[in-house]
């Protein structure tokens, strides 16, 4: 936790920084000779380094974190950076995968060009706030897929939702105008939020907490049953 930054390599054994992660632990960190760092190949595996006059020396054996529970937010873009931060906090929190969802009261154009810059962002900003987190494992942010194309077992944050989350480890997070009123087939599970009118970016926070709580990714229990 207390070395300066993480950085992605391609063989942790003997890890080299490309030419960007190298300007930003010189330049932007002004990283210090014999500051540590974290390396991971982001498929679990890290070592601590230290900062050489030219390069990094792996000063920690080779090790490998346990791969985190499967859980995946469905987010449908929000307006300006409101969905970026949700998928910053997502990764935080420990969400292993993040669609994003097309659906049908979307406020944001979401198509061509425009659409394949929003992924391109969320896949940045995800492999940024995993680093920054120390996650070892990449958080993949999918392909766009559109609601008639989610799983059955992944159910949907509705207000009238149940609150029994137990055994949840998908959900899709509307946007700002919420659903449809025939969106989602009604054999669709529904999950509750909380009884308060959630603003969109808050809902994906929230939803993201629950699943990674849910999926015992925090490692501790507010009592018998909790997390059943």
């Amino acid at each position: 936790m207390a070395a300066l930054a993480q950085f992605s390599v391609g063989d942790v054994e003997a890890p080299v920084l490309v030419a960007t992660d190298e300007h930003h632990l010189r330049n932007v960190l002004r990283a210090k000779v014999g500051e540590e760092v974290v390396v991971t190949d982001d498929q679990g595996s890290w070592a601590l380094c230290q900062v050489l006059e030219h390069g990094l020396n792996r000063v920690s054996p080779v090790l490998l974190d346990s791969k985190p529970a499967a859980t995946t937010l469905y987010l449908a873009p929000l307006k300006g950076d409101r969905s970026e931060w949700v998928v910053a906090k997502a990764t935080e929190l420990g969400i292993s995968r993040i669609v994003p969802l097309v659906c049908e009261h979307l406020v944001v154009k979401f198509k061509g060009e425009t659409r394949e810059k929003i992924v391109h962002r969320w896949r940045r900003i995800a492999r940024e706030s995993g680093a920054q987190s120390r996650r070892t494992y990449r958080v993949d942010v999918a392909e766009p897929v559109r609601v008639r194309d989610v799983p059955e077992d992944v159910a949907v944050a509705d207000f009238d939702g149940e609150p029994d989350w137990r055994g949840a480890r998908a959900v899709a997070i509307g946007p700002e105008g919420g659903w449809g009123p025939e969106e989602w087939s009604t054999s669709r599970r529904r999950l509750s939020l909380g009884p308060t009118v959630l603003r969109a970016e808050t809902a994906g926070v929230v939803a993201a907490s629950l699943l990674a709580f849910g999926a015992g990714e925090w490692g501790f229990s507010l009592g018998p049953g909790v997390n059943g």
